[in-house]
C-alpha cells in the first residue's frame, strides 16, 4: 500500500513538474494558457488564439497538401503545433461551441506568437458568423479577420508524438517527441 502512495505522489509531482515547465515555455511564447471556467470533464482547459486554414490538397491559395493524420480535409480538422494527432475536444469563441480533432500541424511561424491553434476554415467561419469559400479556401464575412481568441477543453489525448499538455511553438520540436504524461481527467467549469 505505501509503494502505491509513493507511487501516485512521484506521478503527481513529476505531472506538476511537467506542467510548471511546458507552463513556462507557453507563455514565454505569448500564449494565454490561463485556466478556463468551462463545465464539463476534460483533460485541459486553456484560451489562446486561433487562425484558420484549408488545405484540399490542390496546391491552392498556400495549400500545402493532404493533413498530416492521412485524413481529408474536413469540419472539425484542426492543426496544433505540439498536441498529438487525433487529439480530440472543443473551442468555444463568443459563446458557440464546436468539437475538433487534431488532424494536422501548425500553426507553424504564427505559433511563435502566440497563435497556437489552427482551426478549419470552415469551423472560423461558423464561429465567426462568416461563409467558407470553396474557391479561395478562405473565409468572407468577417471583415480580414484571421485570428480570434478562443477557450479550448481537451477531452481526448491521442495517442500519437506530441506534449500532453499547453501548446508550444512549432520550433520547440514538441509534436515530434512522444510524451507519456498522464491522461487523468480534470473537471472544468463552462
Amino acid at each position: 500500500m505505501t509503494a502505491v502512495r509513493l507511487r501516485s505522489f512521484a506521478m503527481l509531482s513529476a505531472a506538476a513538474l511537467s506542467a510548471l515547465t511546458i507552463g513556462a515555455a507557453a507563455h514565454s511564447a505569448n500564449a494565454d494558457t490561463t485556466s478556463t471556467e468551462m463545465n464539463g470533464q476534460g483533460v485541459l482547459a486553456g484560451a489562446t488564439t486561433a487562425s484558420y486554414f484549408w488545405d484540399d490538397s490542390s496546391g491552392r491559395a498556400g495549400d500545402t497538401g493532404l493533413p498530416a493524420a492521412g485524413k481529408p480535409m474536413q469540419k472539425g480538422l484542426a492543426a496544433s503545433p505540439s498536441w498529438p494527432l487525433m487529439t480530440e475536444g472543443y473551442v468555444v469563441y463568443q459563446g458557440k461551441k464546436l468539437p475538433f480533432f487534431v488532424g494536422d500541424r501548425g500553426p507553424g511561424n504564427p505559433s511563435s506568437r502566440g497563435v497556437m491553434l489552427d482551426l478549419d476554415a470552415k469551423t472560423f467561419a461558423e464561429l465567426t458568423g462568416g461563409r467558407f469559400n470553396p474557391d479561395t479556401l478562405g473565409v468572407d464575412g468577417v471583415s480580414g479577420e484571421g485570428h480570434i481568441k478562443i477557450q479550448y477543453v481537451i477531452t481526448k489525448w491521442g495517442d500519437g508524438v506530441g506534449k500532453k499538455a499547453a501548446p508550444v511553438p512549432f520550433e520547440t520540436g514538441a509534436w515530434q517527441q512522444k510524451d507519456a504524461a498522464s491522461t487523468a481527467t480534470v473537471s472544468v467549469k463552462k
